[in-house]
This record gives C-alpha cells, structure tokens and sequence, in this order.
C-alpha cells in the first residue's frame, strides 16, 4: 500500500474522535497508521511494533488475529454476515444470549438487549427503566441518579447521564431528567420526596474510567446494592470498561457479589473484535412489558445491526477462549505482577497517584509530587507522555493527565515489564 497517500487521503476527508483536528492536519505532523496487529502487539506502517497498552481503546481482550475468534467469523460470514432482528433471529445470537445468561446465578439475569455499542447498551437499560415504571403503576419516578465525573456513553441520552462536562456537549443541556451525587453519603442524604421519584441508579463498578480510572471504596457498590433493595430502585451498572475480565472476575460486579437488575456491556464482548452490545436484564423488568400490541407496552428501540451475526459468532469464540484457555484463572498473577511494577513506578518524583483495579491502571503525571502539584490540562503532559512512549514500542492514550493502562488480558508478565519500562522511560523523558 502506499500509506503515504493514503495518510494524506486522511487529512482531507477524515474527522476522527476526541482528536484536536487543527494538531492533526498540521503539515509536519505524520499521524500513526496501524496496519497489522498480531497478539498484543500492534504494527504501523513502518513495521514497527507496539505493545497494545490500552487494548485498542479498552476492547481487545484475547489479543489480535486469535485464530478461534478470527476462524468464527471466517465461518459465520460463509453463511451470511446480517439479517435483520427486528421480528427474527438467528442461530449466534440466540446462542449468545444462552451463553451470557450461564454467565449468572440462575433465575437473575435472564433476557439479553442486543445493541451496537456501549452507548446504546446505557441508552437501552435507561429507556428500559424508565418505562418500566411509567407502565406499571409508579409514573412519577422518572429521575436517573448518576454520579459526579461518571462517564457512559455519547449519545445524548447517555452523555446526559455522566457527570464530565468535557464529554457532554449539548447533552449538558438536554437528555433525561438525572440528579448526580459525589458518593454514597450524599445519595443517603436525598431527601424523602426525591427518593420517591427515582427510577433507577447507574454507576460505574468499582472504577471510573474517563474520570481518570478513579476507583470507589471496597464495598461501596454492595451497600449501594442494598440501598436500592430498601427503596425498590432499579440499580444499573455500565460495564462497558470493566467487563470481561477487566477487574479479575468476569464481571467487576462479582468483586462484591452484586445482580444489578440491568446491565450494560460491550468493548470486550466480542474480544474487541466487532461493535456488538448487549443489555442483560431480569424476568421482572421483562414481564413488565408484556401484553397485547394494542396496548402500546412494546419496547420501541433497537439498531440495524441489533443481534449482528458476525459480532455475535466473534463473542461465542471470545468466551470459548475464555474457557479453553483458563484466562480468568491465568489472571491472578499477572494482576500481582502488575501491582509490584507500578509500585515501583510510583517512586518517580513526577508520579503522583497510581490507581489499579485488576489489569487496569492510571497512572497520573504531576509537577510536583510534595507538596502535591499538577499540571494544568492545558499542558497536555499526559498526551506528551504517551506519546513519547511510542519509541520505546507502547501505545496508550491519556484521560488528560493520568496514563491509562489496560493491556488486552493474553499479555505476559514479561509484556507487562516492558510496558512499565515503556512509560518509565517516556515519563522521565518528558517531564525533565
């Protein structure tokens, strides 16, 4: 290929996702094109190799070209690659949907929403919530509780749910009537007649993502759990980042032996393979929609590519490997291994917090350790950093200041090594 022409073919007609354009377009900037990826590593149009550091945006699982996932989709797409699943279905996904719900303690979470992505996993669960209630007898609750820098999605309907106003754009203005709160004190402390209009409770388990991977206190969501119990309010979880292994368990919520009564999964259902989300729910939220066609109960949402027959046969594979190859079992180590690195990456001057969560971490860039000093975002030093990092062969993106780690869960504690030394390096490289 003649990536030259293809880079400039790029900056005409391309606009590309939280990316300073006027950065990109400018004339001596050469933007980095990935051509090949092979397990955890990604290659660009040079040859040169890269540890996959944020698992492509927080998706890859297995790592890249897996030869299950990837011989799944070969055969799926020799029968047909889409139908329709608006009054059909189709072989994968029903069997995906049988498979996930093996996944809960039986009689839980029992139905599966087939959506695109994460945003319109959220979009679903909150649509699902809402008129549950409006149908059912309590129309006055129509109040989503969120919390403070909460990210989950960026469709109007889930950007008006997060609590970052970066992210928001016009949602910060419009989308669904939501209340946010800090933590769980200041939930407790709502008063009577707010409570009453509550719908439902949606949260980030155990780690918040785009607010620069911050982790909530240990029990926080088991108590959050019971809560709602008290209150009969719907608890949501977005676990669109945390799914599938992220945390050491299948799913984050298990670290705390939580059901939500909805959750919202994605990036790493198909391995980080295809866009396919999903939106599991129990028999009660379900049943609460049913009745004749007359009587207008119908859940009136869904996408083109709803139940997609190549996403769904990439998920089947994604969790045969899971099986197959011990991954959750293989976790452990590579999580403790990963604790004893970034210990020791804390000890540099211009490293402030080190957050972890599993095999997830964020790594925050400071001027000045003590007495605590941080850069401005304008200072970009997180962009710096991982940019520096690409010539000692990782790739990872900021959340403004704070590195984000999330290496695809196939990496060897020796990849995990190198990945520290990586941002070792770039870190002293920029900030001296």
């Amino acid at each position: 290929m003649d990536y030259a022409d293809l880079i400039t073919q790029d900056k005409l007609h391309v606009w590309h996702p939280f990316t300073p354009m006027q950065d990109w377009l400018a004339p001596e900037h050469e933007p980095l094109m990935l051509v090949e990826g092979r397990g955890c590593y990604l290659y660009d149009q040079h040859g040169a190799a890269y540890l996959d550091g944020n698992a492509s945006i927080w998706t890859n699982i297995h790592g890249h070209a897996h030869p299950k996932i990837n011989a799944a989709i070969k055969a799926q797409l020799d029968r047909v690659a889409h139908t329709s699943f608006l009054g059909f279905t189709n072989p994968p996904a029903a069997q995906l949907a049988h498979e996930l719900v093996k996944l809960w303690p039986v009689d839980t979470l029992t139905k599966v929403f087939y959506s695109d992505n994460g945003s319109t996993a959220i979009e679903a669960a909150i649509r699902m919530a809402l008129q549950y209630w409006s149908q059912n007898g309590r129309p006055e609750r129509d109040l989503i509780i969120g919390f403070d820098q909460a990210y989950h999605g960026d469709t109007l309907g889930a950007a008006s749910l997060g609590g970052i106003s970066l992210f928001k754009g016009s949602a910060n203005h419009y989308g669904y009537s939501v209340q946010r709160v800090p933590d769980l004190a200041a939930l407790k402390a709502l008063d009577d007649e707010t409570v009453r209009r509550v719908a439902a409770i949606i949260i980030e388990p155990l780690m918040q993502g785009a607010a620069g991977m911050r982790t909530w206190p240990k029990g926080m969501l088991k108590q959050l759990r019971t809560w709602c119990d008290e209150r009969d309010i719907f608890l949501i979880l977005d676990e669109v980042m945390t799914g599938f292994g992220r945390t050491g368990k299948m799913f984050a919520c298990q670290q705390e032996d939580v059901i939500p009564d909805l959750i919202a999964f994605a990036k790493g259902l198909t391995g980080g393979y295809l866009p396919l989300a999903a939106t599991m729910t129990t028999q009660r939220v379900f049943d609460g929609f049913l009745g004749a066609a007359s009587e207008g109960r119908t859940l009136y949402y869904g996408h083109s590519y709803t139940g997609n027959q190549l996403g769904c046969a990439a998920a089947l594979a994604s969790l045969e490997v899971f099986r197959e190859e011990q991954v959750l079992e293989k976790l452990q180590p590579k999580i403790a291994h990963l604790t004893g690195l970034l210990s020791g990456l804390s000890a540099l001057p211009n490293v402030g917090e080190v957050r972890q969560c599993g095999l997830m971490a964020g790594v925050e860039i400071v001027a000045q350790k003590e007495p605590l000093v941080a850069y401005p975002p304008a200072a970009t030093m997180g962009a710096k950093v991982c940019v520096a990092a690409r010539k000692h062969g990782l790739l990872t993106r900021p959340v403004v200041n704070t590195i984000v780690l999330m290496p695809p869960l196939a990496i060897t504690e020796e990849q995990l090594t190198t990945m520290i030394e990586a941002l070792r390096k770039a870190i002293l490289e920029v900030v001296n």
